[in-house]
């Protein structure tokens, strides 16, 4: 599966638009395959529940996930995720550093920690996390107008 990443990512930044989304599609695929039928599940359950907006559910599934296969990036990324809509941003950032501990390539949880930061006020660090995540996946839309968006808040241009 790491080699089959490794030749995805080399291949994401000198993609079409339409190719990358694609590539992207199969790098959110490859991270979202645990191993273990039973952390699937967990998993899938953490994204339905997050779907239905039920945040503290979706906390409970992945935390499961995270106590039986703490090397699982995703689970982490999607309880970042549920741990930001809830304003807990201090836990959101650290479940994102457990992620790009295990994947550094993870464009979506990089573009999680620039929300953090910019939601938080701290431009500085969310214009450079969404540089980033931009240089890994160029043809992000969220990622890209992240980045329009922060640029224009600090005075700069940088697209």
């Amino acid at each position: 599966a790491q080699s089959r990443l490794d030749q995805l990512f080399a291949e994401l930044p000198v993609a079409s638009p339409d190719e990358a989304r694609r590539i992207a599609g199969e790098i959110e695929l490859e991270w979202s395959k645990s191993g273990s039928p039973a952390m699937d599940l967990l998993l899938r359950r953490g994204r339905d529940a997050l779907e239905a907006e039920e945040t503290a559910r979706a906390i409970s599934h992945l935390g499961a996930a995270i106590d039986h296969a703490p090397g699982f990036a995703e689970a982490w990324f999607l309880r970042s995720v549920a741990f930001f809509r809830q304003e807990r941003y201090g836990l959101a950032l650290n479940d994102i550093a457990q992620v790009l501990a295990r994947e550094p390539r993870h464009f979506n949880a990089i573009l999680g920690m620039g929300r953090v930061f910019e939601e938080t006020g701290r431009l500085q660090l969310a214009h450079d996390a969404y540089m980033s995540a931009h240089t890994i996946h160029p043809h992000h839309e969220d990622i890209s107008k992240a980045l329009e968006r922060v640029s224009r808040e600090l005075g700069g241009t940088d697209l």
